[in-house]
């Protein structure tokens, strides 16, 4: 596939999704020229290094801009809309880690839309983060830093928004692990798939930690030209206990 091609891809899906929601629309449509670019350089990024690193798993450039790029860009909407409440109740800046973040997903396409927030990739193999130093450099992405750490070693409390995509599945351990890096008023923000699964998922959850009732909600985010069930799992940060 030509390069011309993944610019076509990026640019169908990103219309798509901006007509689909008003917010996402918000953010890209006035730099959609620019966000187009240095998405389509992050596909040649990943693909250059893939084969060494095993960064996805796929080597179909269509597939990887529908079920990489769009798909962590489908929430984004959502993601602006939650940042926008908090900066209303005066709970300070947008900085959003992406835990697990591997080929820096979703937190790459994340920042590359939303260039006033800030955020930190968190990955704990030196290799990857080795592949996301120079991807940032490569794009020239200045909100964006790499902690090459495990997430039990990440200071508490700094993000407003923590997302993981592709991570393990929340029990109460991993969600007691992650929700410790938000700061007051904060939330995780998870990658899910089907609908049915993922409530199954939080109920188990919400049963070993009730105080979590009624902080959760699971939003639909369905990718462009992608005709699989996605939806982002949004956790209020329990208070703490004293």
């Amino acid at each position: 596939m030509q390069e011309v091609s993944i610019s076509g891809e990026i640019s169908r899906g990103l219309s798509l999704l901006c007509q689909s929601d008003r917010d996402a629309e918000a953010a890209i449509a006035p730099r959609m020229e620019s966000v187009v670019s240095r998405l389509s350089a992050y596909v040649r990024e990943i693909e250059a290094f893939n084969p060494a690193l095993s960064l996805v798993g796929t080597s179909d450039r269509r597939e990887l801009v529908a079920r990489h790029i769009l798909d962590s860009l489908a929430p984004l909407g959502i993601i602006a809309r939650k940042l926008a409440e908090r900066e209303a109740a005066g709970l300070g800046p947008a900085h959003i880690a992406d835990v697990g973040s591997g080929a820096g997903l979703p937190g790459i396409p994340l920042a590359i839309a939303m260039p006033d927030a800030r955020f930190a990739l968190i990955e704990r193999k030196g290799r990857r983060a080795g592949f996301l130093r120079n991807a940032l450099e490569a794009l020239a992405l200045r909100n964006v830093s790499v902690e090459e750490q495990e997430m039990e070693k990440v200071p508490p409390g700094r993000f407003a928004l923590v997302t993981f995509r592709a991570f393990r599945p929340l029990e109460p351990k991993i969600y007691k692990k992650l929700s410790r890096l938000c700061a007051e008023g904060g939330a995780l923000a998870a990658y899910k798939g089907r609908r049915e699964k993922t409530q199954a998922e939080m109920a188990a959850l919400e049963q070993a930690l009730p105080s979590l009732a009624g902080r959760w909600e699971l939003l639909p985010c369905p990718v462009p030209g992608l005709d699989e069930e996605r939806h982002l799992a949004v956790i209020e940060k329990m208070a703490a206990a004293h």
